[in-house]
């Protein structure tokens, strides 16, 4: 078999494990990305934090594509975790898949994988993986409210 095929069949692997990620939760969203030199730290692999940027482009993704452009101004991160497991590098093609877990009243926990696409003979790999959650606070407020019904309806739950 030759590069190219292992790379297609790596990819379409990508695809599907993305794709049951995905079917497991109440939403989500894939995105693919490079990871660029600004991505990598000394040790010439990806700066930790460019996980979390990745996360974030999907989830921006996600209710952008749903039109809840409201969310951003409303939605502050209460907690995160990462599991990282492989290194990725310069010029290598990601995936990331953001899932939206469980909505509460006035929570939402999202579940994230980000798969490294294979890469100068490398195969696919689990990269990093983990959860974080979002708490709805209105423009201006300081507590928690309940998530508006328009956030709900973009993500088809609460109609």
């Amino acid at each position: 078999m030759s590069n190219r095929e292992k790379t297609s069949v790596a990819e379409a692997s990508l695809a599907t494990l993305a794709e049951v990620f995905l079917s497991s939760g109440v939403n989500g969203e894939a995105l693919q990305r490079t990871i660029e030199w600004v991505d990598t730290d000394a040790a010439g692999h990806q700066h930790n934090s460019a996980i979390m940027r990745f996360v974030e482009a999907t989830e921006a993704k996600l209710f952008r594509d749903a039109g809840a452009d409201s969310y951003f101004a409303m939605a502050p991160r209460v907690r995160q975790e990462i599991d990282f497991s492989a290194k990725l590098f310069f010029g290598q093609k990601v995936t990331t898949a953001v899932r939206v877990e469980r909505i509460g009243t006035s929570s939402m926990t999202f579940g994230f994988k980000v798969w490294g696409h294979p890469h100068q003979g490398r195969g696919l790999v689990l990269a990093a993986e983990g959860k974080f959650v979002t708490v709805c606070v209105p423009q201006g407020g300081e507590v928690s409210a309940p998530w508006p019904m328009e956030i709900l309806a973009a993500l088809g739950v609460g109609t």
